[in-house]
């Protein structure tokens, strides 16, 4: 098995700030930069040995995260979105022994935030996986896409009213958020989607390929 580092470009990323947004065809590794972070803001330190993280992270600090992903199956409608989130929210309520508050899954999801961080006594980590899938699926029939975007834009704007008690965010997606207004609330979040600094955060440069299939090659 191979494994090609990422973490010097995660820890980077970390030290630049705190909200961020990356965008990138499907299949090209996003899923895999997120459960990476998740296991890193959670201290799962025997994952990264012999990576550049095992030495520069501080493992003493175990931060609670909150990991949504609407990249299985297809959501045709709000109802359909609304029994999805609930559903996440309910497995991250039960992973952290705590009951479920509220029916609407906007308040309920601003209460976990805040509890997870009152009973860690750690600012929360938000890791939103394809962001923009469930509008994707609906995206032929206008007046479906509206609706869900809509759901999608008060349930993403916890993020800004939770500000306080967040360490950390970061959300992928296929499209770009600027094209949607799925963020107008939340004006501190970074595209990194073009940023050079970061091009090579998801999948395989030709140096990757040379210096992790040398021997191979």
């Amino acid at each position: 098995h191979y494994y090609v580092d990422k973490t010097p470009l995660a820890l980077r990323l970390i030290d630049q700030g705190t909200h961020f947004f990356l965008s990138r065809p499907r299949r090209f590794g996003k899923s895999l930069f997120l459960d990476t972070l998740k296991e890193l803001f959670e201290g799962n330190e025997a994952l990264f040995k012999g990576l550049h993280a095992q030495k520069h992270w501080d493992w003493s600090v175990k931060y609670p995260v909150l990991r949504l992903s609407f990249g299985g199956g297809v959501l045709g409608s709000v109802a359909d979105l609304q029994a999805s989130l609930h559903e996440q929210l309910g497995t991250l309520e039960e992973r952290h022994q705590l009951p479920a508050e509220y029916p609407d899954v906007r308040s309920r999801f601003k209460r976990l935030i805040l509890r997870l961080a009152e009973q860690t006594g750690q600012r929360v980590v938000v890791l939103i996986d394809e962001y923009d899938k469930p509008i994707l699926d609906r995206i032929e029939d206008r007046d479906k896409a509206v609706e869900i975007r809509e759901a999608l834009k008060d349930f993403y704007s916890v993020i800004k009213d939770s500000d306080a008690h967040i360490r950390f965010a970061f959300l992928t997606g296929v499209s770009k958020f600027s094209k949607v207004s799925l963020f107008s609330g939340l004006n501190n979040l970074q595209d990194i989607t073009i940023d050079p600094q970061y091009s090579s955060i998801c999948g395989y440069t030709d140096a990757d390929v040379d210096a992790g299939f040398a021997a191979e090659l």
